[in-house]
């Protein structure tokens, strides 16, 4: 089970992603994972939302976003984006691993700057495998990761394979069951 970081490290790891922002914009990552109108978008481990209204752009108002986080401070942050920016398509989700969806309900799971740190990976990726639906993508970027020990991290478990590697993301797809 993880546990959530301190509520300073959290205020300081959010002022970081800011600047993050300011000179990389979210949806320059985000276009990697090929977003569409309609479709229904898990930001798992969402921190303070960095990726929440360029998502929404992207997804639309028929589209629907769900933010899941551990920590109360990302959920609540989201939460303020979402009364801020009128979002009406979004949920946050606080958890460790469970999202609470049903099976095949996603069309892109983004997975990012978050697998490092997860005590149980296997878990986190056998229950996004669940709720993709079949031809979904798990849109992963950890920068913390060499690009072997993220093909290794995400797929030794068979549950996905690569489909590509973007510049800044790896798309994944469910792999073939038996």
């Amino acid at each position: 089970m993880d546990k959530p970081k301190p509520n300073m490290d959290f205020r300081f790891m959010s002022l970081g992603y800011k600047f993050r922002d300011f000179r990389l914009p979210r949806i320059n990552i985000l276009k990697e994972a090929e977003i569409e109108p309609g479709f229904s978008v898990l930001d798992y481990g969402c921190g303070p939302g960095s990726y929440i209204e360029p998502t929404a752009g992207l997804v639309g108002k028929s589209g629907r976003i769900y933010a899941l986080d551990i920590h109360p401070l990302a959920i609540q942050k989201v939460q303020n984006i979402t009364v801020k920016r009128r979002l009406e398509n979004l949920e946050t989700i606080q958890s460790d691993c469970k999202t609470g969806l049903p099976d095949d309900s996603i069309d892109i799971v983004l997975l990012y700057d978050t697998f490092h740190n997860l005590s149980d990976p296997n878990g986190v990726l056998a229950e996004l495998h669940r709720v993709l639906k079949p031809n979904g993508i798990l849109s992963f970027s950890d920068h913390h990761m060499k690009e072997n020990e993220i093909l290794s991290g995400v797929t030794s478990g068979g549950l996905f394979k690569l489909l590509k590697k973007g510049e800044r993301t790896y798309s994944f797809t469910k792999a073939e069951e038996g």
